[in-house]
């Protein structure tokens, strides 16, 4: 299942620095992530996160400039990556309601609270000291107006972004070590599994099933595509039209991948490998043919926070397992 309505862009982390020794001590461990980002990344100048631990702290979030004046302590998620993103970093005891899809960590105080149409007395109900959410300009001026800060975290193209928002995350709940900390430990997985890959796959066709019915998919513009980048792979669903295209049948078995991806698995309400080799006309796709398709972990699919690096290993896996 994809999370509800995401709005992709880049988050920019910018810190008030109220003592000069405090910035340079910090210094060292915002270059080295830096750096680990840059190497998944050479396109782009990788973020700069700068550790502050004085309040107040003023974010430089999509929604524009948000400042928090203390540490937060009652924190409500409003989106299931924020909400992975916050335990990640150790602000799991702040945090005192989540959406109904904040699904993980277990323990999360999952609540009746819609990611997609939030209600904002809901919201309000829990005296929030911060909301983090997706795009929702009537939510986060409503709680502005009385004086509760909303950061604003949308759907990322790049694991460099998504780097930075838990980055963000960190800052403005009072944990940027152990934010840089998971980034780092991200960074490291994450490389591991790819250098052992290489590009030995490189050219291969593959589709990217993100919804069935009708057949959702994601274009290399998506965080999705980054990532099958960096195996080599080549997307069927380029062209298409949005990022997020919506594709016919015959579409899909003209463009005749080689190997299928399901990110919308039957735990979820989706298909399983049997039930797309079933498919009318599919059976001549090479994918079907060579019993190339793949169930992925739904969640972990949909969302981009600290547990991309199981992401990364499942699509491996299955390109370890590919027949053709």
């Amino acid at each position: 299942m994809r999370t509800p309505q995401r709005l992709s862009a880049t988050a920019v982390v910018a810190v008030a620095v109220a003592a000069a020794a405090a910035l340079a001590g910090c210094s060292s461990a915002s270059n080295s992530t830096a750096a680990a980002t840059s190497a998944l990344a050479p396109a782009s100048p990788a973020p700069t996160t700068t550790l502050v631990p004085h309040w107040p702290v003023t974010v430089a979030a999509p929604n524009g400039t948000v400042t928090i004046k203390g540490l937060p302590q009652r924190i409500v998620s409003l989106d299931p990556t924020a909400t992975e993103d916050l335990y990640a970093v150790g602000a799991g005891t702040q945090v005192v309601a989540v959406d109904q899809y904040s699904d993980f960590p277990p323990g999360a105080p999952v609540t009746t609270l819609s990611s997609v149409n939030p209600n904002i007395g809901a919201v309000v109900k829990y005296d929030p000291s911060l909301v983090i959410a997706q795009n929702r300009p009537a939510l986060v001026r409503a709680l502005n107006k009385l004086g509760i800060p909303v950061l604003v975290e949308p759907e990322v193209s790049s694991l460099r972004d998504a780097y930075q928002q838990i980055e963000q995350i960190g800052l403005a709940t009072g944990h940027g070590y152990q934010a840089d900390e998971t980034v780092a430990n991200m960074q490291q997985e994450i490389n591991e599994v790819v250098q052992q890959d290489g590009t030995k796959y490189r050219g291969l066709a593959y589709y990217w099933e993100a919804s069935s019915n009708p057949y959702g998919s994601d274009t290399s513009a998506t965080l999705i595509g980054h990532i099958m980048d960096m195996f080599g792979l080549r997307n069927v669903a380029d062209g298409a039209g949005s990022i997020h295209p919506v594709l016919s049948n015959h579409y899909i078995v003209a463009a005749k991948p080689q190997i299928i991806f399901l990110a919308d698995t039957l735990a979820t309400g989706g298909q399983t490998p049997a039930m797309v080799a079933a498919r009318a006309g599919w059976a001549a796709i090479p994918a079907v043919r060579d019993h190339d398709i793949f169930a992925l972990n739904a969640d972990i699919a949909s969302r981009w926070g600290p547990r991309l690096p199981q992401l990364v290993e499942e699509i491996a896996s299955a390109l370890a397992s590919f027949k053709s």
